[in-house]
């Protein structure tokens, strides 16, 4: 769907964006990481022909930001970090003005009201939109985007300045347009790239440093791949029986932290997965698992590593977290 090639942007002599090049498929949720000043809104900006490259190109669904301007960006929807929105008008008229502004031929009324239908603003359709929440305001600018039902979404930071509430409720808005769009996500909530995105890049610099999903990167940069389980049954039993399972290498108790349960740290050979073992196991003698979390680095921890060595090392090689086989599916 999305395909950038060589993609450079110099402003005099400063190189905001070296040489970046990725896809993405139909249908994908792409997380889009990097520092303050790294890069990421001017690519996003070359990616929706907001501003042209200095070096490269970008297509979308096979079509030409620069050649063929208009069938691009009419499969594209952006929201900007700051909704472009008319705070005089009402819901209504924005959106009926940003249809009218796409020259979108779709049915007027209700296609709009079916936008705002999914995202969940048809109490605030006849309202100024000066006098909505932060997190209606912010529903009102995804709505927006999605006027003229575009193949993809490009969203940066979308749930900035929100509360818990509203970060959540966009949060599970995304997840539902991702059945339906391919979407590029920017945001500083690593958590929320974790649990929402199917594969991250990572921009630094202006250069692309990483370009996996985020489990692959945990595997990629964790040394310590073991397992901690909190079980509840007889210690000795429960190591004798932890240690015979196929894949793991060795086991260990850690001690009692709860009532009637011990704390294991399960290892296992190279890059087993020995979790639904562990689990049957435990389940055949009724030994109830009461937790079990791997010990791999978080997608926070590997962003802050392998932005710290990008920024110690101008060089600094990106060849063994380029995308594996499976993201590139």
């Amino acid at each position: 769907m999305i395909e950038v090639t060589n993609l450079s942007k110099r402003y005099g002599n400063h190189l905001a964006v070296s040489d970046v090049s990725f896809t993405v498929k139909d249908g994908e949720i792409l997380g889009f990481l990097g520092p303050n000043g790294a890069g990421k809104s001017t690519i996003m900006n070359i990616l929706t022909g907001y501003l042209s490259p200095t070096v490269g190109t970008v297509k979308i669904d096979g079509f030409d930001i620069l050649e063929s301007p208009n069938e691009a960006k009419k499969r594209i929807g952006y929201l900007p970090e700051q909704p472009p929105l008319y705070l005089d008008m009402t819901v209504k008229e924005y959106l009926c003005f940003i249809y009218d502004l796409k020259k979108v031929n779709l049915p007027k009324h209700p296609h709009i009201f079916e936008i705002c239908r999914l995202v969940k603003i048809e109490d605030v359709y006849d309202r100024l939109i000066k006098n909505l929440s932060k997190g209606y305001r912010q529903r009102v600018g995804i709505a927006q985007a999605l006027v003229g039902n575009p193949d993809v979404l490009i969203l940066d930071e979308p749930t900035v300045g929100l509360d818990p509430k509203q970060i959540i409720e966009i949060r599970n808005l995304i997840n539902h347009l991702g059945k339906t769009h391919t979407i590029i996500l920017s945001s500083h909530i690593l958590s929320e790239i974790q649990t929402v995105c199917e594969r991250v890049i990572v921009i630094n610099k202006g250069k692309l440093i990483a370009d996996d999903t985020a489990e692959n990167l945990s595997k990629h940069f964790s040394k310590d791949h073991s397992l901690n389980a909190r079980i509840m049954g007889p210690s000795k039993d429960i190591l004798k029986l932890l240690s015979s399972i196929n894949g793991v290498s060795t086991v260990s108790c850690l001690g009692s932290k709860e009532k009637d349960s011990y704390d294991f740290n399960i290892e296992p050979v190279e890059s087993a997965d020995v979790r639904r073992d562990v689990f049957q196991r435990l389940a055949e003698h009724n030994w109830p698992l009461l937790g079990l979390n791997t010990n791999e680095l978080s997608l926070e921890q590997i962003f802050l590593r392998i932005t710290d060595e990008s920024d110690k090392d101008e060089d600094f090689d990106i060849g063994n977290i380029k995308p594996s086989k499976e993201a590139k599916k």
